[in-house]
């Protein structure tokens, strides 16, 4: 059986190029560039992963979002 430790860069068949976040014999953890975290029972997804040599991608910090700007009401006199 394939070693995945955690780091490694892997390609699958259906989700594409991700980063193994851990991995044991029984379970793994992989963070899919386009598909977010997908857990798995490690003996069934080892045939359809394939180690990639691509760098990791860098994270991407959360934005936040931006109250609207309130226009002042005019002055009544």
């Amino acid at each position: 059986m394939a070693n995945y430790s955690q780091g490694a860069q892997v390609e699958h068949l259906k989700y594409g190029l991700g980063t193994v976040l851990s991995s044991s014999d029984e379970r793994i953890v992989i963070k899919f560039d386009d598909h977010g975290e997908k857990k798995f029972v490690t003996t069934m997804v080892i045939a359809s992963l394939k180690k990639s040599d691509r760098q990791p991608p860098a994270e991407k910090r959360a934005s936040r979002a931006r109250k609207p700007k309130v226009a002042a009401a005019p002055a009544q006199a």
